[in-house]
């Protein structure tokens, strides 16, 4: 191997090397009374797909796989969950206004009844976060009617 090629080489690992000591911080908190599971009565099988499939990037739990150590990878999850919890987080549910909880329901309908969520890259990974279209029907439907609750 020629000497210019090793030195690519080991700048490469020395930089990777690097980058492991800056890591983004962990999105686990204690689960709070404002967290959905607590503010809404939620039927136990739309509760396990919420927990199963949303909560890694919609909460303050996300279960963290063993490549989530490494950077870039780290960074990217990070960001992910940012966003994700941007858009919805379930453990401040109670936080949300009643017309706040009540769009979002009906944005959460949205997205799983057009199979726009749960993201195609995060079942590609986590096998058990896809949702068959029975699931999707018990989400969508418990979205309906929570909604109409909290209108009411």
């Amino acid at each position: 191997m020629n000497k210019t090629v090793r030195i690519i080489i080991l700048l490469l690992i020395a930089a990777f090397a690097i980058m492991q000591l800056f890591q983004p911080e962990r999105n686990k908190a204690a689960v709070t009374n404002d967290d959905i599971v607590f503010q809404m009565e939620i039927p136990q099988p739309v509760k396990k797909i919420i927990i199963t499939s949303c909560y890694d990037c919609h909460s303050n739990q996300t279960r963290y796989p063993w490549y989530a150590s490494l950077s870039p990878i780290s960074w990217m999850i990070s960001d992910h969950v940012e966003d994700g919890k941007e858009a919805l987080n379930f453990s401040a549910w109670g936080q949300y206004s009643k017309r706040e909880q009540i769009s979002l329901l009906d944005d959460i309908f949205n997205a799983v009844s057009e199979k726009g969520m749960p993201l195609m890259s995060y079942i590609i990974i986590h096998k058990d976060a896809g949702l068959f279209d029975y699931e999707i029907e018990d989400v969508c439907s418990w979205t309906e009617e929570a909604a109409e609750n909290l209108m009411n």
